[in-house]
């Protein structure tokens, strides 16, 4: 027993040292980071957007933006105060000093990168194709739904064309106004596939599980979602980054993104019409 206590104390010693480091080489140079620290309070600007932040039945913001925001909160010893803001105006605002950090799935972009500085990627949202059950059986490849003979349905005008005509050149690409009309023509057996943002493709499927499938397990095109701070808050940035990291490499970013955009376990808290 003497022998594991000792051996326990010094996992501990380690533990504490690695924590002092970390610590230490923040309190060097984090004028922006102790503005927060002082108000003990994280300001994060955000925009409702199903399921990355919406309301539930009482009333009380939920999704996956804003389980990252209270648990980076939780995790630095802070309270969280969410800013809902016009997606149009999130970035003047955030600039305006209207709260400290954007954490509403905002993809990294040469044009805001002149505006913004953003941490490393904590998500990828990106495209995804459902495929019907029937017209499409057995398809589990690219090649399969690359033929002459294959429909696909889209968006009229949207990404998800270019992206559907890039994968399935052969293919024929039908387009509608809205996405909507493009799933209801693969649930009608006039096509062999839709292709939409995520997680519409991911929920159309858990919703319709009888006739829809996902061929794929990894999305057709890949975005990079990150957090955004003001330039030259690089303090926040490198803070922001490190714990990215241990959620990502604990897999913890990874568990809460497929729970909000892989399933629906999460329907009946929200209020109707979001």
């Amino acid at each position: 027993m003497k022998r594991t206590l000792t051996t326990v104390t010094k996992a501990a010693a380690v533990l504490l040292l690695g924590l002092s480091a970390s610590i230490s080489a923040y309190a060097s140079d984090t004028p922006n980071l102790d503005k927060i620290n002082e108000r003990g309070t994280l300001r994060v600007g955000m925009s409702t957007f199903v399921p990355w932040a919406m309301r539930d039945k009482q009333g009380d913001l939920v999704g996956f933006e804003i389980d990252v925001a209270k648990r980076l909160a939780a995790d630095s010893g802070w309270k969280v105060e969410f800013v809902p803001t016009a997606w149009d105006g999130i970035i003047p605002a955030l600039l305006s000093q209207k709260f400290d950090v954007i954490i509403g799935g905002m993809s990294i972009t040469p044009e805001r990168s002149k505006s913004v500085l953003f941490t490393q990627p904590y998500s990828h949202s990106g495209v995804q194709i459902a495929a019907s059950k029937k017209l499409a059986a057995g398809f589990s490849t690219i090649e399969d739904f690359n033929s002459r003979r294959v429909k696909i349905a889209a968006r009229r005008g949207a990404y998800t064309v270019q992206v559907a005509r890039e994968t399935f050149p052969k293919a024929k690409v039908l387009q509608f106004d809205d996405d909507a009309q493009a799933f209801q023509e693969v649930l009608n057996g006039n096509a062999h596939a839709v292709i939409a943002s995520s997680p519409k493709p991911e929920h159309e499927a858990v919703k319709n599980s009888n006739a829809l499938f996902i061929p794929f397990d990894d999305r057709l095109s890949k975005g990079n979602e990150a957090f955004a701070v003001r330039l030259g808050e690089d303090d926040k940035t490198a803070f922001f980054d490190q714990w990215i990291q241990a959620r990502t490499d604990d897999g913890w970013l990874k568990e809460r993104y497929e729970f909000w955009f892989s399933t629906l376990d999460w329907q009946n808290q929200v209020a109707t019409g979001q």
